[in-house]
């Protein structure tokens, strides 16, 4: 543009308006639409499927369905309330194992090991994790814990689930817990160590509180992502149609009904009724896993205050 194509006032100052008709102006309306129409595709599956399963599963919704077991095949009536048990017990179980370890790891690769081989190594190794399939996390348990039976003799069973999600979770435990721990500022670190307390100290009473809720949100999504596995749990923790005795040792390390092999087991049977049950599960399932995802939420937002 010349300096005579300028468009000017009527008292010489040049024309700063906003002109609607441009060429550049009317493509970066449409380019904005095209975005814009983009960024509703890339949400509309989530809508979609999350109005589906709430009206398919949210019709069946009943106070049978949170207290009997399921049906056998071809009988009506039951519930699901023994394989929602079982998925807060096996995600306990996970849990328990996942957080100390990714925590652990976490705390070496931002307090202890930011630069070295070894944390580059671990930080590799924790990507290429976090890509695995779950199925591969499933296998992988089965032919170490189940097949072998070196639970005590024992081989489908919950803490052998519970083993296959803490694979699952464990990448990202750790990748929050470095992240979260390299946002606390060094000159606390450097302000503890310089009135004598030692590293260890000053990680258990300045960093990690500091860091606290960035870990939280973490373990969270990570909880969220491994509730809703269903292959690790296939080839680990089975299914059973009954209770499990959670008072004794028998039950932790016998088969386990979860919602998502449930969900599995019953949608491809034959009959009308296990197929609704399915879809109420699915319900559950969903709504269990998306109050995890609006915490975490909660958690991202408590902290940016």
């Amino acid at each position: 543009m010349t300096y005579s194509s300028i468009t000017r006032t009527a008292d010489g100052r040049p024309d700063l308006s906003y002109k609607p008709t441009l060429v550049r102006n009317v493509g970066s309306r449409i380019l904005t639409m095209i975005a814009g129409l983009f960024s509703g595709i890339a949400v509309l599956p989530l809508i979609l499927v999350l109005a589906y399963v709430l009206i398919k599963g949210g019709s069946q919704l009943s106070l049978t369905l949170f207290t009997e077991l399921p049906p056998p095949p071809g009988l009506d009536g039951g519930g699901i309330a023994n394989a929602i048990v079982g998925t807060l017990v096996v995600t306990i179980i996970a849990a328990l194992i996942a957080i100390p370890v990714g925590v652990g790891g976490g705390i070496f690769l931002a307090e202890y090991s930011r630069s070295g081989w070894f944390a580059q190594f671990i930080r590799f190794g924790t990507n290429v994790l976090s890509g695995v399939p779950s199925i591969i996390a499933g296998v992988f348990i089965y032919g170490t814990i189940v097949t072998s039976r070196i639970l005590f003799g024992n081989s489908y069973s919950a803490i052998a689930g519970g083993m296959a999600l803490s694979i699952l979770m464990l990448p990202t435990v750790i990748k929050t817990t470095d992240e979260g721990l390299k946002l606390v500022p060094d000159d606390l670190r450097r302000g503890a160590l310089g009135v004598g307390a030692s590293r260890f100290v000053t990680v258990l009473r300045i960093t990690l509180p500091a860091a606290f809720t960035p870990i939280a949100t973490g373990v969270v999504l990570a909880i969220a992502r491994a509730a809703g596995e269903t292959a690790p749990l296939i080839f680990t923790a089975l299914f059973s149609p009954f209770w499990s005795d959670l008072l004794t040792s028998d039950g932790i390390f016998a088969p386990i009904a979860t919602l998502s092999v449930l969900i599995y087991n019953f949608a491809i049977m034959p009959y009308e009724f296990h197929n609704e049950l399915a879809w109420s599960a699915s319900f559950v399932l969903v709504v269990m896993i998306l109050g995890l995802n609006l915490f975490s939420r909660w958690l991202s937002q408590f902290a940016s205050k």
